[in-house]
Order: structure tokens, then C-alpha cells, then sequence
């Protein structure tokens, strides 16, 4: 068996619109959590809430790394607007480690050292082995991939390391167009933010009254929150390196407790599985991607 006990747990950007003080205390405990390896940070969603949490970044990538985290800046996964691409332009230009998530991040940062994100489509081990040579030292794989594409594309380009999320509401589709707002009778350019008003997305139903997916800005999100912990022996023997914890509204330092209990065999999967219901019950868990069934599913361990 794998020895899990390499897997190193990422904490991702905050997906949500959250206040600039709730953002910067989230990250602040964070950085007090002995469990977290490293950090990546930024607003990926939308630029509109950038100025939320610009005003707090420097103090909380500096609290992170004196507490020993690596720390990476990520850029917006969907770049429509002049603005945007200057924002774009100068993160890449700028001294922090940079995670791209869009196309135009990777042309930028082509030739330095920078990590790919789930929002850029890595599907095969030829297209990993090119954004290696292009500076890619860490690739966040896509949440949707089947343990056997993993598997693939790490055995075709094994230099990298390969991050996957392990916990949290999966990032589905991104859009020009915000139906949050619409759905509260805005419009985009006049949202009023009312995304804020669900700090853990506004969950949708069909037509027919079925849970189905969350909204989340201009963001498209899985309803249930994919958990790995059962699956971390062969996500270790594959050759992932990272568990990413993406947040939710809930205790992410305790999050990263039980992941880290579970992966050093402290307490097995289903007793990690128990507590982690207890820290977040704000959706319903699911791991099906990952065992080639429909993601909402969920594998027994």
C-alpha cells in the first residue's frame, strides 16, 4: 500500500464573495494550522470582487509564509475584459509564486516557474509534459477526471507534481454572464453583490423541485462536496502529491485536522468521514468522479 503519509494538503483560494475581514481571518487561522502545507490565494471567480480582499493580501501572504506555508497568487479563471488582462499582466510580472487558470496567465508566466490550476484542461500526459517545459512545476488536475486518466497523465510526465481537490464544492463551468445576479433580479453590471448573501452559494433545484447544482457568481458549482479521505491511498500511488481543501463556509483548520489524521493512519476513512460531518453539514459529500460514475455519487470506501 501507498504510503500516504507524502501527501502534502493545499488550501485553495476562497471561491465565495466573503467580507474582506471574514477573508483575511479565514487565512489567518489558516496560518496557525499545523496540517497545511502550502496556500494558494486570490479571486479566481470574478475581478468585480477583487477590491474585497486586495486591501488585505500583503499582510496575510506575510503571516502565511512566517509560518512556514508556500504561498501562490491565483489568477482569474475567465479573462474578458481589458482590466482584467492588465490585472492579469501584472501578477505574472510581479516576484510572487503565480497559480494560472487561464490560458492568457500561462502565455504570461511562460519561461518562470508558476502552477497550473483546475481551470486550465489537462487531459493527457503530452500536455502536461508541455506546460512543464513552459515553467509548470504543480498542476491542480480537473475534478471531473476518472482515477484512470489521473493515472495516465502523471505516469506520462512524472517530473510534476499533481495536486487534486480533496474536499469541497467542485468547480463545474464558468461564465461571462452571472446568474446569481440574474437570479436575484440584477443584472451583471449592476449586481449590487449579491453573491455575498450566500457565503456558501446559493444552492438550485430543478424545475421539478430536485437538488441540482450551486451557483456562485458567475461560477457554476456541484451541489454536493466532494471528500477523498477514502481514496487517499490510491490517489498516493498514482502519483498525486497534493490534497487541495477547497474552502467552504466552515472550520477549514479542522478540515485539514481530519485529512491529515486520516492520511498519517491516525483515525481510518469512515471515522474521518464522521467528524467531518460534524465540521460541515452544509452539503450533502460525494466522490464519484474520481470512480468513474457520476460526480454527485457517492463510493463506499
Amino acid at each position: 500500500m501507498a504510503d500516504t503519509k507524502t501527501l502534502k494538503l493545499t488550501m485553495g483560494p476562497v471561491p465565495y464573495l466573503w467580507s474582506g475581514e471574514k477573508w483575511r481571518d479565514f487565512y489567518y487561522r489558516v496560518a496557525e494550522s499545523g496540517h497545511v502545507d502550502a496556500v494558494t490565494l486570490g479571486e479566481v471567480v470574478c475581478s468585480k470582487r477583487d477590491h474585497f480582499t486586495r486591501p488585505f493580501i500583503p499582510d496575510v501572504v506575510e503571516r502565511l509564509q512566517q509560518s512556514g506555508k508556500s504561498v501562490a497568487l491565483a489568477s482569474l479563471a475567465l479573462v474578458t475584459m481589458e482590466r482584467e488582462l492588465g490585472a492579469t499582466r501584472r501578477l505574472a510580472s510581479g516576484p510572487a509564486l503565480v497559480e494560472a487558470n487561464d490560458l492568457s496567465a500561462l502565455r504570461l508566466l511562460a519561461g518562470r516557474p508558476h502552477l497550473v490550476g483546475p481551470f486550465v484542461n489537462v487531459y493527457n500526459g503530452a500536455t502536461a509534459r508541455l506546460l512543464a517545459k513552459k515553467g509548470a512545476t504543480r498542476i491542480c488536475l480537473g475534478p471531473e477526471l476518472p482515477a484512470a486518466s489521473l493515472a495516465s497523465i502523471i505516469a506520462g510526465a512524472p517530473e510534476l507534481d499533481y495536486e487534486i481537490i480533496a474536499f469541497g464544492r467542485l468547480p463545474l463551468a464558468i461564465s461571462a454572464r452571472c446568474a446569481h445576479a440574474r437570479a436575484k433580479g440584477h443584472s451583471k453590471d449592476n449586481c449590487q453583490f449579491v453573491c455575498g448573501d450566500e457565503p456558501d452559494g446559493l444552492d438550485v433545484d430543478t424545475l421539478d423541485g430536485q437538488p441540482f447544482l450551486t451557483i456562485n457568481g458567475v461560477q457554476t458549482m456541484s451541489r454536493h462536496c466532494q471528500v477523498l479521505l477514502g481514496d487517499l491511498p490510491a490517489l498516493a500511488a498514482m502519483g498525486i502529491t497534493h490534497l487541495r481543501l477547497s474552502p467552504q463556509d466552515c472550520d477549514m483548520a479542522e478540515v485539514a485536522a481530519i485529512y491529515a489524521s486520516v492520511r498519517d493512519g491516525l483515525v481510518s476513512p469512515d471515522e474521518g468521514l464522521a467528524k467531518l460531518k460534524q465540521v460541515y453539514a452544509g452539503a450533502p459529500f460525494s466522490n464519484g468522479f474520481i470512480h468513474g460514475q457520476p460526480g454527485m455519487n457517492w463510493v463506499a470506501a
